[in-house]
């Protein structure tokens, strides 16, 4: 299987430049309402995965990235979402500012990756979890994990902003939001 590296660019590049303007449409368009929604109390809200963005941008994604090609081999500390979550760490602060800090930081990131050397695909760290990784591996995870989230985005934006008003027409779905 070839990864999704159109024209010999970085593994994952086209989807992390598209990942804030997908984002920033689907925002846009939701209610305050739609965007602090949860379907239940273990689940994310919108909101809350905005905030999640902005933490994994630099701290999970682009500073493992900058620490590979710096150094030989590094450590990769495990990064545990679920126990940022459950500290409290996304709950808070406003939406549109969450998308306004993570354009703005996937921005950062951007510049950093278009003049990183290819040659950089191949650096490696150890990840205190799965081990041995490369950089191009840990592109290809962060384009994966972009496109979970504007999935997550998008259902849970169609489960509170249509699904409730559909009337009879709701019996053809099945919605896990």
């Amino acid at each position: 299987m070839s990864p999704a590296t159109p024209n010999g660019n970085l593994p994952g590049l086209g989807v992390l430049e598209q990942t804030p303007i997908i984002v920033e449409k689907l925002v846009h368009l939701a209610s305050a309402d739609q965007l602090r929604w949860k379907p239940s109390a273990e689940r994310w809200s919108i909101s809350e995965i905005l905030a999640h963005l902005v933490h994994v941008e630099g701290e999970s994604f682009r500073d493992r990235i900058e620490l590979m090609i710096k150094e030989k081999n590094p450590p990769i500390a495990a990064f545990d979402q679920d126990a940022a979550y459950a500290a409290g760490k996304y709950s808070g602060g406003a939406p549109l500012e969450h998308l306004k800090v993570f354009c703005h930081e996937r921005d950062r990131t951007l510049s950093f990756l278009r003049y990183m050397s290819p040659s950089a695909l191949s650096r490696t760290g150890v990840h205190a979890i799965h081990g041995g990784i490369t950089v191009a591996q840990l592109m290809n995870e962060w384009a994966f994990h972009d496109l979970g989230h504007i999935r997550q985005i998008a259902e849970l934006f169609r489960a509170r902003a249509f699904f409730p008003v559909m009337g009879p027409l709701q019996t053809g779905y099945v919605i896990r939001p």
